[in-house]
């Protein structure tokens, strides 16, 4: 009887369950619609890339080891994270329980930094090929990147720990109803979080980045300088328009996706997943996720390429794994 007096409980059989917003079914539809593209478009990405590394033979570099572990990183963003945060909003209701309220929030921010970290190091393995050519070989190894690679999940995983570390231990203590699950960042956890997790590497790939186009700008003019041939002079424009855009992009979907998210620390306030425009402020970091294969992995030819491979399924003939692709 009450039960259709008011508006709906997100568990009818608790007297202490949250209020349910109900949508219009149209709008469910088209929102559950939209969070199954997005999660399908991203694990789709990053299993082609993830594919492309592992059954190439000439693939397995210690670069492409990099970017191996960032696509695994996004992956599991685009196969975890964002239907769980999909769910999170069009249900508006937490139906997950407990322990899954507690890991969550640590399994997002441990993905997505672990995500930021290796965007830092993809930027130093570019300084280093660009700036450093003739002793890059030895210091990009294997051995050395896998070890850069584990001490960044690593990092990621002990530092979202002690960040999280108060929600882990208590998920239930801002909830005031069943069916929530409130994260809540204090202001002086979120500065310093702030510039742990995006100043800093914002900072380092910035310079990082502006260094290899100052580097790679004055090598194309040593090289037109020398041959001193006029029909290189387009060439040359064309490839320093390529190499301006290309860094661009990387530097500007980086800011676009992660500088909203860092807003309520900018403006010195306390995040919590209860702000109205919080969801908004998390899809567009998550959104990376699925941007990072189409900047680090599909401007480069070996990379489409392989995707011809895989749909023309020639990688299922005899020694498909020799091909040579690059």
């Amino acid at each position: 009887m009450d039960s259709t007096a008011g508006p709906p409980l997100c568990f009818p059989n608790l007297n202490s369950s949250c209020r349910r917003l109900l949508r219009p079914p149209s709008e469910t539809v088209l929102l559950y619609t939209l969070l199954a593209f997005v999660s399908l478009l991203t694990v789709t990405l990053n299993i082609l890339i993830i594919f492309s590394i592992y059954h190439f033979r000439q693939l397995h570099t210690p670069t492409n080891n990099l970017l191996l572990s960032l696509a695994v990183c996004d992956l599991v963003v685009g196969l975890l994270v964002m239907p769980i945060e999909g769910l999170r909003y069009i249900e508006t209701c937490w139906l997950l329980g407990r322990l899954m309220c507690a890991l969550s929030p640590y399994l997002f921010y441990c993905l997505v930094s672990t995500s930021l970290g290796h965007m830092v190091l993809i930027s130093i393995v570019r300084y280093l090929t660009i700036c450093d050519p003739l002793h890059h070989n030895s210091k990009l190894t294997i051995t050395n990147v896998n070890v850069c690679i584990f001490l960044c999940w690593a990092s990621s995983i002990i530092y979202n720990g002690l960040f999280t570390m108060d929600h882990l231990g208590n998920p239930d203590r801002f909830s005031s109803c069943h069916g929530e699950c409130v994260v809540v960042i204090s202001r002086i956890s979120g500065t310093v979080d702030l510039f742990v997790t995006f100043v800093g590497p914002c900072t380092v790939m910035i310079v990082l980045y502006m260094k290899v186009f100052v580097v790679a700008v004055s090598q194309v003019r040593v090289i037109q300088s020398q041959t001193a041939a006029n029909a290189k002079a387009p060439t040359t424009r064309k490839s320093q328009t390529k190499a301006a855009r290309t860094l661009g992009i990387l530097i500007v979907v980086f800011l676009m996706c992660f500088c909203p998210f860092f807003y309520p620390a900018l403006a010195g306030q306390d995040s919590s997943t209860t702000m109205s425009y919080f969801s908004v402020l998390s899809w567009i970091m998550l959104l990376n996720s699925c941007l990072n294969p189409l900047i680090y992995a599909m401007f480069y030819p070996w990379f489409r390429k392989a995707i011809k491979l895989i749909f023309t399924l020639r990688i299922l003939q005899a020694h498909s794994r020799e091909v040579m692709i690059m």
